[in-house]
């Protein structure tokens, strides 16, 4: 099949379903009959999975290959953060731990280049043998202060030549504000990497947010792809939150076929509310 360019999520803050709506696009790609692999450089969670050789990655991606199709590694993960107390984290590379490091020593030390450059030698590896690579970013994309070192979100996605979708989350309100205020304070250089918006989670009649979508596209001259209704019966554990105690018996089981189903499902709910086909025509 042809291969398509890389697709990344990111976000206008922290929890607005990027993890699940990268792990239900892993599944659509796969059932189109492509070989997705999903990848996010760094990671900060203390809920991770140990693989057969004993490296160490986070849930999240672990979930989204599973959904993919295919064995996780850590370069879909090359960095994970682990916190350990308030501005210290265990720092692992390739699922191996350099030591507990605090804040500033991470983000200013000069280890920050070596680490950003393996997480893109991860990347490389993977695009060699997949296709679409699903990026996923990290919090907000607008977060000015770690701008100058961003190796997850947009620096990421550029780096890869990604397709970006900007995802809100309209449960928590303020759309319009977080949308127009995300894209307009990144640059004017990185502003056409995003290729549209989702918007997820939305309870209620969509026909009395249809004028609010005109809105947001005259406002932020990006097409919205997608408005996502919240559900609550179908269980993908994709969030770095969830703990395993808040899984059900056949999850935390690793019960395949209940979890495969589960993937189908989610990937049924997003293409009934995502333009799919212009997805496509993004990426060919």
């Amino acid at each position: 099949m042809k291969k398509l360019a890389p697709i990344m999520f990111v976000g206008t803050g922290s929890d607005v379903g990027k993890s699940v709506i990268t792990t239900g696009f892993c599944r659509i790609f796969k059932q189109d009959g492509y070989q997705p692999a999903p990848f996010k450089a760094q990671n900060m969670s203390n809920f991770s999975v140990i693989l057969d050789d004993g490296t160490e990655m986070a849930i999240a991606q672990s979930t989204q290959a599973e959904a993919a199709g295919i064995s996780p590694t850590v370069d879909m993960n090359p960095i994970m953060l682990k916190p350990t107390a308030d501005h210290q984290s265990n720092v692992l590379l390739l699922g191996k731990s350099l030591g507990v490091k605090n804040a500033y020593e991470y983000f200013r030390g000069e280890g920050w280049q070596h680490l950003r450059d393996e997480a893109h030698r991860a990347y490389d590896r993977l695009a060699e043998q997949y296709s679409p690579m699903v990026l996923e970013g990290a919090g907000s994309i607008s977060e000015l202060n770690l701008k100058d070192r961003d190796m997850v979100n947009l620096a990421m996605g550029i780096y890869a030549k990604a397709n970006i979708i900007l995802v809100a989350d309209i449960e928590r309100g303020g759309i319009f504000a977080s949308l127009y205020g995300s894209i307009m304070l990144i640059s004017e250089e990185e502003r056409p990497y995003i290729k549209g918006i989702i918007i997820n989670k939305f309870r209620g009649d969509m026909k009395f947010f249809e004028s609010g979508v005109k809105m947001i596209e005259e406002l932020c001259q990006v097409p919205v792809l997608g408005v996502i209704p919240y559900y609550q019966d179908i269980e993908i554990v994709a969030e770095d939150s969830l703990s395993a105690s808040h899984a059900s018996e056949k999850i935390q089981a690793n019960d395949l076929d209940y979890k495969n189903a589960q993937y189908d499902r989610l990937a049924d709910h997003i293409r009934q509310y995502v333009d799919i086909d212009r997805i496509y025509q993004i990426l060919y």
